[in-house]
């Protein structure tokens, strides 16, 4: 028995890329981000979707929601799937942050390092395979949506790929991108990466 993940990155902010968010509350999907979570919604009307999970974060949850309206299913939040806790970085620039030595070296080595007053890239895989295996045994044979963040999503895809965390940055994941595994008793397999909607 197998189940299927359709992992979603949340959709476009006004900060993607210049800001590492984290955390942070009240980041808010823009005008751009708002039109990716409708195709989004438009385009799982052609699968067979059981239930919907989304990270506690506005960006994610404004994602979710319009995808959770158009299948009437009901929206359900999960602290596991929610963004890695960057300490101290939360809000930084990626311009402050390509400064700070100890940047270089999270990014050079995620599985041995930890964010200051944060999480380990390690410690974020472990929350979202722990609440996928979880998903895994109630929805047998089914279908789900998680609407989660980048560095989670490529963390759990490693995992299930058997691949090293470090690997984070040989894969690439999207704002509003769908990525969909396959997840069984016999292993797993990864259907589709980084799935963008055209407009």
């Amino acid at each position: 028995m197998t189940t299927t993940f359709f992992l979603v990155r949340h959709a476009a902010h006004d900060w993607v890329g210049t800001v590492l968010c984290g955390r942070m509350p009240g980041v808010h999907l823009g005008a751009a981000g708002k039109a990716q979570a409708e195709r989004l919604a438009q385009r799982f009307l052609n699968e067979r979707v059981d239930a919907i999970y989304t990270s506690p974060l506005e960006r994610a949850s404004e994602t979710a929601q319009p995808i959770a309206s158009r299948l009437e299913r009901s929206l359900q939040i999960c602290d596991a799937i929610s963004e890695v806790e960057f300490g101290r970085w939360t809000g930084m620039s990626f311009e402050s942050l390509s400064r700070d030595p100890l940047w270089s070296s999270w990014n050079a080595s995620r599985s041995t390092n930890r964010a200051p007053d944060g999480e380990t890239m390690l410690e974020a895989q472990g929350r979202i395979v722990g609440a996928m295996e979880q998903m895994r045994n109630r929805y047998a044979g089914r279908a789900l949506i998680l609407v989660s963040h980048s560095d989670v999503i490529k963390a759990a895809i490693l995992h299930y790929l058997g691949m090293p965390v470090d690997a984070y940055d040989r894969i690439e994941v999207e704002p509003a991108s769908i990525s969909t595994l396959v997840v069984g008793d016999w292993g797993s397999k990864l259907l589709r990466l980084n799935e963008v909607v055209a407009a």
